[in-house]
């Protein structure tokens, strides 16, 4: 009788947490199976072409051939690595990132913290800057072809109005890039800046009126509050905006095709022109494998740069 009750003792006091396992378990299902779609498509149409990218660096894979073809080596990195156009490539991908991130990150800021301090119809301005960044790249791509059009453009237009003589910008190799920069900036504003605006609408409006009453001017609000508070929202803003400027594709290839001549072919040009133009699945691999580690390595050192700041202060 004595180990039976001990038993049913045990039994009991065990069941408890046996229930709260089961229970648990039953919780965590919904979660799955609402997370299951996105990981199969995550898993499908990203981890696996990534690992198939790498895998095929190191072969001389064809798409017009099937399979991986014969092995390689190295030979398709030091290839990429010695061609001229690849290398001019990379330099006019940073070069966009240079002429695009600056203002991409200035003006959102600006124009963030002009409309947070509107008392009436903030949601328009949230809606016009936010508005060209739902459209498709196709459609950015016509405007500004139309803008920049000689002669009967609406630049060229503005040029005669004001006695300048009319600018061809995408026909020119000295303007192209600026021009599709200055599309770019048109088109992509609107999602920093609706950051900028969620992380300004977080500081609490009290800190300001305290700030003004010790008799602190706006600019210096500005300048002693808003941008040390939003500083991790800045960090998170230029990291994305440089891997989304040295990722640019659909602007170049919709606007210029990466000419006149080379002056906007930017490395995910040439790397489509290698792939399905010359059909050399696995030398284009190698490439998009160097730009990838282009980007991991700029990430990383501007995410390194943002830590020392962050601790010196």
């Amino acid at each position: 009788m004595t180990s039976q009750t001990l038993s049913v003792g045990r039994q009991r006091a065990s069941s408890p947490a046996a229930e709260g396992s089961t229970t648990s378990s039953r919780r965590q299902r919904p979660a799955w199976l609402f997370l299951a779609p996105f990981a199969i498509m995550y898993l499908l149409f990203l981890v696996g072409p990534t690992l198939y990218m790498i895998v095929a660096s190191f072969f001389n894979t064809s798409l017009v051939r099937g399979g991986l073809g014969s092995f390689a080596g190295l030979h398709n990195y030091a290839e990429m690595l010695g061609r001229a156009d690849f290398r001019s490539g990379m330099w006019h991908t940073l070069l966009f990132t240079i002429l695009t991130t600056p203002p991409l990150v200035i003006l959102s800021f600006v124009f963030a913290v002009l409309a947070n301090r509107m008392r009436r119809g903030q949601w328009f301005f949230r809606l016009t800057f936010f508005l060209p960044f739902i459209l498709p790249s196709a459609s950015i791509a016509l405007i500004w072809v139309a803008i920049f059009t000689p002669d009967t453009g609406l630049l060229n237009m503005v040029q005669g109005w004001i006695g300048m003589s009319p600018t061809a910008v995408l026909a020119d190799p000295k303007w192209a890039m600026v021009g599709v920069a200055l599309a770019t900036v048109w088109w992509t504003i609107g999602f920093n800046f609706v950051l900028y605006l969620a992380g300004l609408q977080d500081v609490p409006r009290e800190v300001y009126e305290a700030a003004a009453i010790d008799g602190a001017s706006p600019w210096q609000q500005i300048r002693y509050l808003t941008i040390p508070l939003l500083g991790r929202t800045t960090t998170l803003v230029v990291l994305l905006q440089i891997i989304a400027s040295l990722k640019i594709f659909d602007q170049i290839f919709l606007m210029t095709s990466g000419g006149p001549g080379q002056s906007t072919n930017v490395a995910l040009t040439f790397i489509a022109g290698v792939g399905f133009t010359d059909n050399r699945i696995g030398a284009a691999s190698a490439a998009s494998v160097l730009l990838f580690i282009v980007i991991i390595i700029i990430a990383a050192a501007r995410q390194g740069l943002a830590r020392l700041q962050e601790s010196r202060a």
